[in-house]
C-alpha cells in the first residue's frame, strides 16, 4: 500500500507528493488543470532532469539572479510536466484557452507552481529565497487571482525578506513564469492576459 503526504495551503490548496519507491530517485508530485483543480494527475521528473534544474539554480550568486533563473526553471518544469499530462494545451490567462482539456486557471498555476517549488527546495535549489503560500489578490471587491508566492531570505540588513509571487497564468505553458514584487502585483501589475 502507497501512502500519500499531503501539504495543504489556506482554503482549497492542497499538494500531494507521492512516495518513492526506496531506490529511486525521480520525484514524483500532484499537479492540477482544468480550473480550480477540477483534475489532478501525477508527474514524474526524472533524476537527470531534476539534477540539471536544480544545479542551474544553484549557480545563482545572489537573490536577484535567482529569481531569473527560477523564472525559466519553473517553465522547465511546466514544459516537462505537458509531456505527461495535457496542460501544453494551456495559454496565458482564462480565454486564450477556453474549453481545452489541460487549460489552467490561476487557482492550478499557484497549486501547480507552489508544488514545483517545494521539490526544488527539496532537491536543495533555492537558497535564497523560501516558499510561503500562494497569495491571493482582490481587486474591485470581486475580481481574485492567486500565485505562488517566494519570499526573499533575510540578509544581515534586514529582518524581513521582500515577498515575490511567481506567477505562471500570465505565460503559455513551457514560457519563463512571471517573477514580480508582492506588492506590485497585488496593484495589479503584470502581463495584459
Amino acid at each position: 500500500m502507497t501512502s500519500r503526504f499531503l501539504y495543504c495551503l489556506p482554503l482549497f490548496f492542497c499538494v500531494s507528493i507521492l512516495p518513492l519507491p526506496a531506490n529511486a530517485e525521480d520525484a514524483t508530485l500532484e499537479i492540477c488543470f482544468n480550473y480550480s483543480c477540477v483534475t489532478r494527475r501525477p508527474v514524474t521528473v526524472d533524476s537527470s532532469r531534476l539534477r540539471v534544474l536544480t544545479q542551474d539554480l544553484q549557480q545563482a550568486q545572489d537573490a536577484a539572479e535567482e529569481r531569473a533563473r527560477l523564472s525559466v526553471v519553473i517553465g522547465r518544469l511546466y514544459a516537462l510536466a505537458a509531456e505527461q499530462t495535457p496542460i501544453g494545451n494551456d495559454k496565458g490567462g482564462n480565454f486564450a484557452d477556453d474549453g481545452v482539456f489541460g487549460r489552467m486557471d490561476c487557482i492550478d498555476h499557484s497549486t501547480t507552481t507552489t508544488a514545483f517549488l517545494r521539490l526544488l527546495v527539496e532537491q536543495g535549489g533555492l537558497r535564497w529565497h523560501k516558499v510561503l503560500p500562494p497569495a491571493r489578490r482582490l481587486r474591485f471587491w470581486l475580481l481574485q487571482h492567486f500565485s505562488a508566492q517566494i519570499e526573499e531570505q533575510p540578509t544581515a540588513e534586514t529582518t524581513e525578506g521582500r515577498k515575490y509571487v511567481v506567477d505562471s497564468w500570465f505565460v503559455d505553458n513551457g514560457e519563463a513564469a512571471i517573477i514580480l514584487p508582492l506588492e506590485a502585483w497585488e496593484k495589479g501589475e503584470g502581463p495584459d492576459v
